[in-house]
């Protein structure tokens, strides 16, 4: 299969970060020439990437209207931490079958990365980074199709934390995320997938606190930092093989 254009890959991954980290707030129109004059593509690209975060439900598309950001309803969100409940149960489980040391490593350099951005009151890396840790154990998982579903749920909580309340407290965060990898270490699944449910009805609740009247930012202006920042990994980070866990 043809891997799509460079192009493409930045701008859909600048988008989602964007709006996983809710530069992009729910609602914030997505103008398709804002979007092509800055990644430099045509309509029919720009509409290709739209169309791909509409399908990851990050984005609602409609072709007689301006693209925004997806704005769900409280019957969506519950139906998504539902099942988010259920597969990150059975990641959970899948990871402890599979457990390696190595494991261990991977999760408590993300936890130290949260707690760096907790402690430069840096909210939105933080967001970003519990979405990777859950990722990461998704990952670990073994199962492509299992991931491929998380990241889709998971992408979708931080439009929920967005929409009916205040992103997750930190604190709590990192210390469901250490208990998690401490039941993990000790071969407990049952432990595990006991703390994984109570840290996500934790995060369910903590979605439904209330928003804020923050300003948002051009759209342009965060479409140029999230480039920058996504076209740096490109080109410092490995390829990751076939057979990558």
């Amino acid at each position: 299969m043809a891997r799509p254009s460079p192009r493409i890959e930045v701008a859909h991954e600048a988008l989602r970060q964007a709006i996983i980290e809710q530069a992009l707030k729910p609602g914030t129109k997505l103008p398709e020439d804002v979007i092509g004059e800055q990644f430099a593509m045509s309509r029919t690209l720009v509409r290709a990437v739209l169309a791909k975060l509409e399908a990851e439900g990050l984005v609602d598309a409609n072709p007689k209207r301006t693209a925004t950001v997806a704005q769900p309803t409280l019957a969506e969100a519950r139906d998504v931490f539902e099942v988010r409940r259920a597969l990150e149960a059975e990641a959970v489980r899948l990871v402890a079958k599979r457990w390696q040391p190595s494991f261990a490593d991977e999760l408590d350099s993300l936890l130290r990365q949260e707690d760096e951005a907790r402690a430069r009151q840096d909210e939105r890396v933080s967001i970003h980074l519990a979405g990777e840790f859950h990722l990461r154990l998704a990952q670990l998982s073994g199962n492509a199709l299992l991931e491929r579903y998380l990241r889709e749920l998971i992408t979708r909580c931080s439009l929920i934390l967005a929409v009916f309340g205040r992103p997750h407290s930190s604190d709590c965060a990192i210390e469901e995320h250490s208990a998690l990898i401490a039941a993990l270490r000790k071969g407990d699944a049952d432990g595990a997938v006991a703390i994984m449910h109570s840290h996500l009805g934790a995060v369910e609740r903590r979605a439904l606190l209330g928003g804020d009247d923050e300003k948002p930012a051009a759209l342009g202006d965060v479409l140029s930092r999230y480039a920058a920042a996504v076209t740096a990994r490109q080109t410092t980070k490995p390829p990751r093989t076939a057979n990558q866990p």
